[in-house]
């Protein structure tokens, strides 16, 4: 006999910052691996990602940030986490909301988290007073950007950034929210 799962999604806290970071390390570590360089990858993304996610959630003004971490919670009450979002206000920006992070991991890809983790932001950013949100992806990522036109984000420009010691070009898209 098989025992259900449920997805749930939680808040994530300052102790969540290591797991924030191997999560994100290691969907970039699987979807960038033709993208970004693999020295990179395979010997910088680890440290880089957690510094980041430790002074991210260390740092003031978590009333304009939402970070959750979806869990696949299992009947015996084990809680395996399967990807996360961070959505972060950004005031006088033209664009609204930054969906700044947005990761499934690959092994959890395809059971709704990543959608509902969408869902959560978008709900956030409208219970903010928002209109709009907005995200970057890098130019040949053809699976996120996929997903993310099938939630009816739209593209809308294209910006140079640095990334693994590369340059690389972020497509931005935004996602324009219902008011009612």
């Amino acid at each position: 006999m098989t025992t259900a799962a449920a997805l749930t999604l939680r808040p994530a806290t300052t102790a969540d910052a290591p797991l924030l970071a191997a999560m994100h390390a290691a969907s970039w570590q699987a979807t960038y691996r033709d993208l970004l360089p693999a020295a990179f990858l395979e010997q910088e993304v680890d440290a880089e990602r957690a510094a980041y996610w430790r002074a991210r959630m260390e740092a003031p003004g978590e009333e304009r940030r939402l970070v959750l971490i979806a869990e696949l919670e299992e009947q015996s009450a084990k809680r395996t986490p399967v990807g996360f979002v961070c959505a972060e206000r950004q005031p006088g920006s033209p664009w609204g909301v930054l969906l700044d992070n947005l990761h499934a991991l690959p092994a959890h890809q395809g059971i709704g988290a990543g959608k509902r983790l969408m869902q959560a932001a978008q709900a956030w950013a409208r219970a903010q007073g928002e209109t709009q949100l907005y995200l970057y992806v890098l130019e040949g990522n053809a699976s996120a950007i996929a997903f993310y036109e099938r939630q009816g984000w739209e593209y809308s420009g294209a910006e140079p950034d640095h990334m693994g010691g590369i340059d690389i070009t972020a497509l931005r898209y935004v996602y324009r929210l219902d008011t009612a």
